[in-house]
């Protein structure tokens, strides 16, 4: 028979795939983590983990464990809080979109630090997703709609993405008129083949055949580049202040999606945590949509092309 709180070590290991990671959210040290994975090994007689170059990687054995031993976790937690079933306490780690994650919803982690002051957030803010699906998270906001039975999925906000540039550049450069005049210009966009969502394939729906002079795997990146006189680039209008507008009546709407394990979706923290991020978006509409969106064009559907009026 293995210890219990050895399984509590791997999944943390296996979900952030770095014992130093695990460490530092187990609060203990990182030859303690590799110990207790080593022993948990012993006693089950398979290996869970091995090393590679880009972290820890799961075994056969390991994936069935993270599977198997992340469903012995939600009722071990269950257990725990048979005596005040209601009370939003303990980890909730959330993956999002990186421009979404870091310009929204890290600001506004305080109140609801404030509001429950016995939760703890993780808020993974990165080009590219973790899974809710494989337990890497307990919640996601994502750029379409994951397709797992295991998974909750809900539309959470439209957003809407327009062509800026920073006031600096458009002196030194004439403003285009129409989308065929941005070939005269330095465009900023995405790393082609770093792209990880077809969602984020903007330039050819501005106008076909678009490439970027400059280029980043990161949004928040491509923003710097725009802002630093780089040139012109598609940004999320929520992450466009303090730059110019190009081409105002041209504009591209997208969608963000929330998901959550559905062993865990019913827990009072999920729930406090999923009411918070829809309370945010609320706040944020006329930042996330700018604008008015008139008739059937509530309507259509999340990936749509630019749009002209």
């Amino acid at each position: 028979m293995f210890d219990w709180d050895d399984l509590r070590v791997f999944l943390a290991a296996a979900r952030s795939g770095s014992l130093s990671t695990a460490s530092i959210r187990l609060g203990i040290d990182a030859a303690t983590v590799g110990r207790r994975i080593a022993r948990l090994e012993s006693a089950l007689k398979a290996t869970l983990l091995v090393r590679s170059k880009s972290g820890l990687r799961l075994t056969a054995a390991g994936a069935y464990l993270l599977e198997t031993g992340a469903q012995a976790e939600v009722a071990m937690e269950a257990a725990a809080s048979v005596g005040h079933p209601d009370r939003i306490a303990g980890t909730v780690r959330i993956s999002a979109a990186e421009g979404f994650g870091a310009t929204i919803l890290a600001p506004a982690l305080s109140g609801l630090r404030r509001q429950h002051p016995h939760l703890r957030i993780e808020l993974a803010a990165s080009s590219g997703f973790l899974s809710p699906s494989r337990r890497e998270v307990d919640m996601a906001v994502t750029l379409s709609a994951p397709d797992s039975a295991r998974l909750v999925v809900e539309p959470l906000t439209p957003y809407q993405l327009g062509l800026y540039a920073s006031p600096e550049y458009l002196e030194r450069h004439p403003t285009p008129d129409d989308a065929n005049d941005l070939t005269g210009h330095d465009i900023v966009g995405y790393v082609e083949d770093l792209i990880y969502a077809p969602e984020l394939r903007y330039l050819d729906e501005v106008s076909p055949g678009l490439k970027p002079v400059l280029s980043s795997s990161s949004i928040r990146a491509q923003r710097e580049i725009i802002a630093g006189d780089g040139g012109i680039g598609v940004l999320p209008c929520f992450m466009a202040i303090g730059l110019e507008r190009v081409l105002p009546d041209l504009w591209i709407e997208r969608r963000f999606w929330l998901s959550t394990h559905r062993e865990v979706h019913g827990s009072a923290r999920i729930k406090a945590v999923h009411a918070w991020i829809k309370d945010i978006c609320d706040m944020h509409r006329t930042r996330l949509s700018p604008h008015e969106r008139r008739g059937s064009d509530q309507d259509r559907p999340a990936r749509q092309g630019s749009k002209r009026r």
